[in-house]
């Protein structure tokens, strides 16, 4: 079994459908405390698969962010990685085997690092992990999760995050398919409120970073709704600016939803690859069904610019009413795309007594 990396810039790393492992999240990130790093990862396909092919290998970019602590100490973060996705069995010591390969080109002060995985959750595949309207459930306990995933490694030290940071659960829409079929899979109301909003008069167009204290007044408005975390209006301005120009970059629409010379609704959609994501988004408590008329002209746009899917980029696990995101979750799924749930959050400590402490401030946090 082969797991080795080679240090690269991360304006090398190619082009990809995961949008947090590209160059356009390193230089975003690296604007917000993390310190960007990219590799080449090359990994023996007996480590990924059951194949008796010893000498086989393939080949991936890898982007890996480096935060600090404090003075002292730091942690790694791989953002929806790594990409390569191996057979459920073999999950835990590819991960084992990468985390002790990557080890030596990390700082030396590195307590862990945490892999926030997009495979698809093991136990989203399980028939007892669903109740009897066919909702997922969820995972079992964490030390449930962890025993499985550890199963063939060596040092049985992968642990399950405290938390996870990116979306863990989504929903993706074919964008092969024509409008009149992606029309036809939507629920009834969410096809009723985009024609509405288009008997009403909605315009959605597309703005640069010079509206965009237009687009922090919406956001505000829809944070302080819903009691979320406020970014600056600078977080949202280099997301346009660090935007690739090339083909094979990443490129950010900033889209906005307007009525009589007023903006109702917008969001942020990013195009990666093949790959639509529905990045930010806000609406004014009265937008006049603006925010049903602005996600259906971004469908149609990363469509038109030969994107083959779309990832509404967070939703709850299921429709239970006492999930946060549950009107969220009821207002994507109506578009009709296919629910998606991530594996989440992983850690693989290198100093464990610290690692322990910082996991205790987390939980407790």
């Amino acid at each position: 079994m082969i797991c080795k990396l080679d240090k690269k810039e991360i304006e090398e790393i190619g082009p990809t459908n995961i949008l947090p492992q590209t160059t356009f999240w390193g230089r975003l990130k690296d604007k917000q405390g993390f310190l960007p790093n990219g590799f080449e990862l090359t990994v023996s396909k007996d480590l990924l698969y059951n194949t008796s092919d010893k000498l086989a290998s393939t080949h991936d970019d890898l982007l890996v962010l480096i935060k600090y602590i404090d003075h002292d100490l730091c942690y790694a973060y791989v953002p929806y990685g790594p990409k390569l996705e191996p057979s459920f069995e073999n999950q835990g010591v590819f991960l084992e085997q990468l985390s002790e390969s990557i080890q030596p080109h990390l700082p030396s002060n590195s307590v862990f690092i945490r892999y926030d995985l997009i495979w698809q959750n093991q136990w989203a595949t399980e028939d007892e992990y669903f109740d009897k309207a066919g909702n997922w459930i969820g995972p079992p306990q964490s030390r449930i999760q962890e025993f499985r995933v550890n199963y063939k490694t060596t040092r049985w030290n992968l642990k399950k995050s405290p938390g996870d940071i990116l979306p863990k659960n989504t929903f993706f829409l074919d964008l092969s398919l024509k409008e009149n079929e992606l029309l036809s899979k939507m629920r009834y109301n969410t096809r009723y409120n985009i024609r509405r909003a288009d008997k009403e008069g909605i315009q959605v167009k597309e703005y640069g970073v010079d509206n965009i204290e237009d687009w922090y007044k919406i956001y505000h408005e829809t944070a302080v709704r819903h009691n979320m975390p406020l970014q600056n209006e600078e977080f949202f301005a280099n997301i346009l600016r660090n935007q690739d120009n090339g083909s094979k970059g990443v490129k950010v629409k900033m889209l906005m939803a307007g009525f009589e010379g007023k903006f109702l609704a917008s969001m942020f959609l990013a195009l990666s690859g093949e790959r639509g994501t529905y990045l930010y988004g806000a609406s004014s408590s009265n937008n006049k069904m603006a925010n049903y008329a602005l996600q259906w002209e971004a469908i149609k746009t990363a469509k038109k610019l030969g994107c083959s899917e779309y990832d509404m980029f967070g939703a709850a696990p299921n429709l239970k009413k006492e999930h946060p995101l549950h009107g969220v979750h009821v207002y994507k799924k109506g578009f009709g795309g296919q629910l998606y749930h991530r594996m989440g959050c992983w850690d693989y400590p290198y100093n464990q007594k610290i690692y322990n402490l910082y996991r205790l401030q987390e939980l407790n946090a």
